[in-house]
């Protein structure tokens, strides 16, 4: 199962790491005991091998259809512009902010007007940024139906604001995936992670953080 390799993949290089004692703070103000930085994974080219060829697998499956992959700035351009060399297809990238000279374009790289225009991002956290993304490349004349992600935390809000822009979102893996492939954490860690999944905007008040 894809699930189950990507979620091996992203622990072996440190991707993913349970850090229950020292949790961190998301950009939204989610406090968490589970990290995501999957921009480590062009460091290992094997791991991210198996990254790419699962998205590539992943759109025959679903046959999902498009004719240009963009990425999200900065995090998702390099799955997205290594996902699209792997399929010789047109790349592009978003800006999260429109150039302050110049044409002041957030697509960049490419004419996306009246094409079926394929968004790839590294981790799914809300869905704000995907979601902005999505709104460029339609204010630029494409169409997006479809997002892939390395994977998404499964927040609501993510779910409600994909279903919400008309986007379906397609991950590799997910945190069930993770939390079962993660046998290097203790039962009590993973535990942790459980129940932050549970409740991720009230788990730091019920302990105190």
């Amino acid at each position: 199962m894809i699930e189950a390799e990507v979620a091996s993949v992203l622990l072996s290089v440190g991707a993913v790491g349970f850090t229950p004692d020292a949790p961190v703070t998301f950009k939204s103000g989610i406090v968490s005991p589970v990290y995501v930085d999957n921009r480590r994974l062009p460091f290992y080219p094997q791991a991210w091998r198996v990254v790419i060829e699962g998205f590539a697998a992943l759109l025959v499956e679903r046959q999902i259809p498009y004719d240009v992959i963009a990425g999200i700035e900065t995090a998702g351009i390099p799955h997205s512009a290594a996902l699209a060399y792997h399929l010789s297809k047109p790349s592009v990238f978003v800006r999260k902010q429109p150039k302050e000279h110049g044409l002041k374009n957030r697509v960049e790289g490419g004419n996306v007007g009246g094409k079926r225009v394929l968004l790839v991002e590294d981790l799914v956290t809300t869905g704000g940024s995907s979601i902005s993304g999505v709104s460029a490349l339609r204010e630029a004349g494409a169409e997006v139906t479809d997002c892939l992600a390395i994977v998404s935390y499964g927040f609501m809000e993510a779910r409600n604001a994909f279903a919400q822009a008309g986007v379906e979102l397609h991950t590799l893996t997910n945190f069930a995936a993770i939390l079962n492939a993660a046998t290097q954490y203790s039962e009590a860690d993973r535990l942790v992670v459980r129940e932050w999944l549970d409740d991720p905007h009230g788990w730091a008040g019920k302990r105190g953080e």
